[in-house]
């Protein structure tokens, strides 16, 4: 079914994470996003696992050895990699050589044509193309191109290197995540530049606004380590009205005692011991009397005496399973959680309850289970589209017919150059 943003056509000139999140974002509610892949490469994402196959393997099912990716003359990028299937559903692909003049031709061409490009090559790399935005505006002055980097498109960092370790550490997140008295530490996911992404489609999404509301387009220059800075809670304000460096707390989170991760029987929990008028109900669920004591029943008096309450609270913890202990404080008022493995998660009533999950059957990686839409509007309308993730070069025919109107034998006539491929099963 059509999606919020049917009509709206997409060009994605993004490989990795940050830039293809903003296109997924935009495919999903109905975007036509054609991805410009490499010939025989793709999008450097393909080649990272883990794979569905359990083994790097090609379009054709041959086993790849581990390595970097194959160049001309070997196997082509693998088609089963978990993060390419995640970050690319509901796009197509086009593999084209960019660098030829007759490449750069057709990508100019589906410029023309789109309401959005989106790219997250270096900084002067569309230049380096033929491709700077002063070129497509010529081509479509109403397009919006959106521009993903890790400093952004000026500055002195501007041509520097780096990954999301690099990016998670210079934003600042790093120096507040972490156990007071030992090392910074980075989050498990790549949190900057997922969230660089949804900040680009944010911006895109407003620019497209204005666009179709003046005929103007305009280009955003977004930077993943500037999204990092963004997001450093109350960190970098405290810094600046006291002067005061906002020391990491661990898992006791904001410095409090009760309010933290702690460990129970089956894995983790959240404990949420607020406000203080709801402390007794603590003390009663843990069946602790202690936990009553007067010198625990104000926030100050538990931080002061954090290690003592800890003490008491964990036999009970210890002793139960965490979801009896979820629901045990969140039926008396308390912000209680559990930490969710990928099972409990595949397995939660509440994401059971409102059909979250979506199942998509791809040709090489077989049927998997994908999240389902971010937004859910309850009158009816159709809102998100879920295709699977193409194979590399599966859409290189119909979206060069579709969308600039190409003959077969054109289309055919590029492919034998060398300028376009299609994928071998299409």
């Amino acid at each position: 079914m059509p999606g919020l943003l049917e009509r709206v056509k997409v060009l994605d000139l993004t490989h990795y994470i940050a830039g293809p999140y903003c296109t997924k974002l935009l495919s999903g509610l109905g975007a036509d996003v054609v991805k410009i892949e490499r010939l025989g490469e793709g999008d450097g994402v393909r080649w990272l696992g883990p794979y569905a196959s359990g083994k790097r393997t090609s379009s054709q099912g041959a086993e790849i050895p581990p390595g970097p990716p194959l160049r001309k003359g070997g196997n082509p990028a693998p088609e089963d990699g978990a993060w390419f299937l995640y970050l690319n559903t509901a796009k197509q692909s086009v593999a084209l050589d960019l660098k030829s003049a007759e490449g750069r031709q057709v990508v100019l061409e589906l410029a023309a044509k789109a309401d959005i490009l989106v790219e997250n090559f270096a900084p002067g790399g569309m230049d380096s193309l033929g491709l700077s935005y002063a070129e497509l505006k010529k081509a479509n002055p109403a397009l919006v191109l959106t521009s993903i980097s890790n400093f952004g498109q000026t500055g002195p960092y501007r041509d520097w290197k780096a990954s999301e370790l690099n990016l998670y550490a210079l934003g600042g997140l790093m120096n507040i995540t972490g156990e007071p008295e030992q090392e910074p530490l980075k989050e498990g996911m790549p949190l900057a530049q997922l969230g660089a992404g949804q900040n680009a489609f944010a911006a895109t999404m407003a620019a497209l606004m204005f666009a179709e509301e003046t005929g103007e387009g305009q280009q955003i220059d977004m930077s993943i380590a500037e999204y990092a800075t963004n997001i450093l809670e109350n960190a970098l304000m405290q810094f600046s009205y006291s002067g005061q460096e906002y020391s990491r707390v661990g898992n006791r989170g904001y410095g409090r005692a009760a309010w933290g991760i702690y460990p129970c029987q089956d894995g983790h929990v959240g404990i949420i011991a607020g406000p203080d008028h709801r402390w007794p109900e603590v003390a009663r669920i843990m069946g602790r009397e202690e936990l009553s004591d007067p010198r625990f029943t104000s926030r100050a008096g538990r931080l002061e005496h954090a290690d003592e309450v800890d003490a008491y609270m964990l036999p009970y913890l210890i002793d139960n399973n965490k979801v009896d202990i979820f629901k045990a404080g969140q039926e008396s008022g308390l912000g209680f959680s559990f930490v969710s493995t990928m099972q409990d998660i595949l397995e939660m009533e509440q994401l059971l309850y409102r059909d979250y999950f979506v199942e998509l059957d791809h040709p090489v990686a077989g049927k998997l289970t994908y999240p389902g839409a971010p937004i859910t509007p309850e009158d009816g309308v159709d809102s998100w589209v879920f295709r699977r993730a193409p194979l590399l070069g599966e859409h290189t025919s119909l979206a060069l017919t579709s969308w600039l109107g190409y003959s077969e034998t054109q289309v055919s006539d590029l492919v034998q150059q060398g300028v376009l491929a299609q994928h071998e099963g299409v």
